[in-house]
């Protein structure tokens, strides 16, 4: 089924507030930055190398808010690796004193790597879980400090995965920090929903996007990934950039704890019996 332009409406839900996107230089994060910023958000891009892509996003983000009629918005770019607690404090002393508020943090930083399970590098190991979850509880200790100090309200919203609940061999690293991310998103919606602070998660499926470059470029390899997903194609940045806007916006103030999975039916699925994704 050939890809076709699949880019929503748009309303302005998000006026007014300040979002906070890790690792928002490429693929998903900068779709949801944009997206963010499309509906009338400020916009804090974070990226921890490659900096002339985070100012791509900049640049994109500004373009979002200008042509949809939100004005110049103090969108602003901050570096910093989510698995290090001291940038990350900096990173949020940076956004806070600049803003004053934060109203969405969007936990989205991570990455994977493909190695047999028995012969897994410990460092490479130790360096995903960090990026994927420390670096989510890192950032949502801060969120959730500035939240509570204001007097509640305010929403996380962390990208997890598929994977969270069906294997992945090969991925074992990745696979076990989405298992993370779930419950991660769970405990901490259920310890502050009396605050009125919601935290909810984005579970992406096959979506066209660097991470998954071992086979988004491939056609064969392509052919196959999209023969597991029931909706037969696979999907954009953009389309799971409009789950995260939704979760961020009032459209969804009675949701939290929960994890949409945004998959083309993937889930339908119950397992991957050989790892056919890469």
């Amino acid at each position: 089924m050939p890809q076709t332009d699949r880019s929503p409406p748009f309303s302005s839900r998000l006026v007014g507030q300040y979002a906070l996107v890790t690792g928002a230089s490429q693929g998903i994060g900068r779709a949801v930055a944009i997206r963010l910023a499309q509906e009338g958000a400020t916009v804090a891009i974070n990226y921890v190398d490659h900096p002339e892509r985070a100012e791509e996003t900049l640049a994109l983000a500004r373009t979002g808010s200008a042509d949809r009629g939100h004005g110049k918005l103090d969108h602003v770019v901050v570096k910093a690796d989510v698995s290090n607690e001291q940038e990350v404090g900096a990173m949020f002393e940076t956004v806070l004193s600049r803003w004053k508020r934060l109203d969405c943090l969007v936990n989205n930083a991570g990455f994977q790597r493909e190695s047999p399970s028995e012969a897994l590098d410990i460092d490479t190991y130790r360096r995903i879980i960090d990026v994927n979850l420390n670096g989510a509880v890192l950032c949502a200790q801060k969120a959730l400090a500035h939240f509570v100090a204001r007097g509640g309200g305010g929403s996380i919203i962390n990208c997890s995965s598929v994977h969270q609940i069906i294997p992945k061999p090969g991925y074992l690293a990745y696979s076990i920090s989405k298992g993370g991310i779930a419950n991660l998103t769970r405990t901490l919606a259920l310890e502050f929903a009396g605050r009125g602070i919601r935290v909810n998660g984005v579970g992406p499926g096959a979506i066209d996007t660097p991470i998954n470059a071992a086979w988004t470029g491939d056609p064969a390899k392509r052919g196959v990934v999209t023969s597991h997903i029931p909706l037969e194609r696979v999907g954009t940045p953009e389309e799971i950039a409009a789950v995260f806007a939704f979760l961020a916006s009032d459209d969804a103030s009675y949701i939290t704890g929960q994890t949409i999975y945004a998959c083309g039916g993937l889930t339908l699925f119950p397992e991957f019996r050989e790892n056919w994704a890469s």
